[in-house]
């Protein structure tokens, strides 16, 4: 019995052991969060931001690498982590990508858009070495994050950012897997509140094109949300509505249209 009781210690040791490696074992985004914390310029309360991406240009070596380190991270160890490290490194890779992606054009480009051709776009490129294999934007965004069952949070929506004016704001920081409730839900909240972005007018809602073109993300049952209208009325007051419209998206009356989207690179 004696045996027993060691042996199942033991055992619970190694297990608690394993445990403590994988929460610690997550990336050192120091690097990442001082570039950001140095060259992104927060506007309008953090709503929106601008990138200084000749100061970033000048940096350029740290970027590359701490995207080497990101890849130095294998598919086993990224799997060990708890899920909000997980999304966490995921969401900074991206982001980190896309700055490298403009530097290589920059200063001659006006649109991340101007990156790609008449039959190539740039979310295509596969130019990321992520998880042991080369990987390109939309590998990240729409097969890593979004097509993997294991998040289900189209708040991520409002935290990779696409290097243009219509995005939701690049944070000034790094995402963080032990913040990183706090840190969506911030974004969220500052998206919403962006009249740039989304806006009523008397009865319609002006939404941005984001709503449009991953609207089923917000409906995949997050927080019990199976319309995007139940995600529009638990941030009725970040949009300013009125109690009619309210009312509206209750009964799912409501008129929503959505917003042209800005591509202009969001440049100091």
């Amino acid at each position: 019995m004696r045996g027993k009781t060691i042996m199942t210690a033991l055992l619970l040791s190694v297990l608690a052991l394993q445990t403590a490696v994988a929460e610690s074992s997550a990336i050192d985004d120091v690097v990442w969060d001082r570039l950001l914390k140095s060259h992104v310029q927060v506007i309008d309360g953090g709503k929106a931001t601008t990138v200084d991406y000749q100061a970033m240009l000048q940096e350029r070596q740290k970027l590359k690498q701490y995207l080497q380190t990101l890849s130095s991270v294998s598919k086993q160890q990224f799997d060990q982590w708890p899920k909000p490290e997980q999304l966490a490194f995921l969401i900074n890779a991206y982001n980190a990508a896309t700055v490298e992606l403009i530097l290589t054009a920059w200063p001659d480009l006006n649109s991340i858009k101007e990156l790609g051709g008449l039959f190539s776009s740039p979310w295509k490129k596969k130019f990321v070495s992520l998880l042991g294999e080369m990987r390109s934007l939309d590998d990240i965004e729409h097969g890593l994050i979004r097509g993997s069952a294991r998040y289900n949070d189209p708040r991520i929506h409002f935290a990779v950012n696409c290097a243009s004016i219509g995005c939701p704001a690049l944070r000034a920081e790094a995402y963080d897997g032990k913040r990183l409730e706090q840190q969506l839900s911030e974004q969220s909240t500052l998206f919403l509140q962006d009249r740039s972005r989304n806006q009523v007018k008397g009865a319609s809602i002006h939404l941005s094109s984001i709503f449009k073109w991953y609207r089923e993300d917000f409906e995949k049952g997050w927080q019990g949300f199976t319309r995007l209208e139940d995600f529009l009325l638990v941030h009725a007051e970040d949009l300013g509505m009125s109690p009619a419209a309210v009312q509206q998206l209750k009964t799912g009356k409501a008129n929503i249209e959505f917003m042209t989207y800005d591509w202009r690179l969001n440049k100091q």
